[in-house]
């Protein structure tokens, strides 16, 4: 019984702070998990995440889609399957080096991707919107994200918890 969290969110709104802070912590610890073996997602968004009961458990989280996992080590990995001109991701949860084209994409994409997520989950809004796929990846690139405090009135998001988000979010990993 569950989830993903796009769906919780679109039929419940934004989530209390302190719940949106033990989903994330679960969310960090999955993803801890693959970034020790040498994986990263790089598809980290609400719809990826499931939350669901287990045993007497509610909120228990589970990361799904390793679709697009690399490896951390490109010396490791097999011959890409995309092109070098394509952007493979979610727009919306991807961070500015992905969408720059680097070859040095790591763990760090995931937290700005978690970043993303955790905004959505506080403020029930992306952090970006824009009329088309090139401008919300533009602003992924060069625009300063609102702190979630100012974007939702709903809950109270404290001081430290807007600075922690918006480190997520920062633009050089």
């Amino acid at each position: 019984d569950g989830r993903d969290l796009e769906t919780l969110v679109g039929e419940f709104g934004p989530l209390p702070p302190a719940r949106a802070i033990y989903l994330l912590r679960q969310i960090c610890r999955s993803l801890a998990e693959a970034h020790a073996k040498g994986l990263v997602h790089r598809d980290v968004k609400p719809a990826n995440i499931y939350v669901c009961r287990m045993g007497l458990e509610y909120d228990f989280v589970k990361v799904l889609d390793f679709g697009l996992v690399t490896l951390e080590d490109p010396s490791q990995a097999e011959p890409a399957l995309t092109g070098d001109a394509e952007i493979v991701g979610t727009p919306a949860y991807m961070a500015p080096e992905v969408i720059l084209g680097s070859t040095d994409v790591d763990r760090r994409a995931d937290v700005y991707a978690l970043g993303c997520v955790a905004y959505f989950l506080l403020t029930g809004e992306r952090v970006f919107s824009a009329a088309t796929r090139m401008q919300l990846l533009l602003q992924h690139v060069s625009n300063a994200p609102m702190p979630p405090s100012r974007r939702t009135t709903r809950w109270e998001i404290s001081r430290e918890l807007d600075e922690l988000v918006l480190a997520c979010l920062e633009k050089d990993p």
